[in-house]
């Protein structure tokens, strides 16, 4: 028989076990602490921010902020005094604006007065000049058929036609008619009337004489 004694001791099931595993919370501890120190760093951090912002000085109470203040201010103003100005010089502007165009407006309508008179003007100028023009072709006509004393050519100085005198004739008006070119040899008919206006009929190839009868005009 094979002897299987030995002389170690027996082990017993517990020796197999192995050790108790430990706790999670104990594997862990040394990141929780790391983290715990970060975050206190952190905090730190800003609890000395804060204590150095409160300590810092308020910028509106310095000096330099005061004189940026007073220059804003006085800019502000003048800023307001000009756009005061301004508008107070639009107002005045617009007031003119309107005035002048009002009188605009009035000299426009009297110059529209005016031509209108100017055109009646011209057109009672136009008709004077009709009648005077009428009135010197009918004196230059009547002019031209009047004659007075003298021997005058029918035909020739004178127009052929019934003259009349313009006016009685006194006593000692004589008139004649005499055949063209014969210097009075030939009469062809002659009167001394005495008074009144006597009228002749003239015909070319006769010479007309009147003496002391007036003028005679062309009927």
């Amino acid at each position: 028989m094979l002897n299987t004694e030995t002389d170690e001791p027996a082990r017993t099931p517990t020796d197999d076990v192995p050790e108790e595993a430990q706790p999670a919370s104990e594997k862990g501890k040394p990141g929780r602490k790391r983290r715990i120190f970060v975050t206190v760093a952190v905090l730190a951090l800003l609890a000395g921010s804060v204590a150095v912002g409160t300590t810092l000085p308020d910028p509106k109470s310095s000096e330099a902020y005061a004189a940026l203040a007073g220059e804003k201010a006085s800019v502000e103003s003048e800023r307001d005094s000009a756009k005061s100005s301004y508008e107070s010089m639009k107002s005045k502007y617009d007031t003119l604006q309107n005035g002048i165009s009002d009188r605009e407006a009035k000299v426009t309508a009297r110059e529209t007065e005016v031509g209108k008179a100017d055109a009646a003007v011209k057109t009672a100028e136009a008709a004077v000049k009709v009648r005077e023009d009428a009135v010197t072709g009918a004196e230059k006509t009547k002019a031209a058929n009047t004659i007075g004393d003298g021997t005058w050519t029918v035909g020739k100085d004178i127009e052929p036609g019934t003259y009349r005198a313009a006016a009685a004739v006194g006593s000692t008006c004589y008139w004649g008619i005499y055949a063209t070119g014969s210097n009075g040899s030939k009469i062809i008919q002659n009167d001394i009337p005495g008074g009144g206006r006597p009228a002749v009929t003239l015909s070319a190839g006769q010479d007309f004489n009147s003496t002391r009868c007036g003028k005679w005009e062309k009927q």
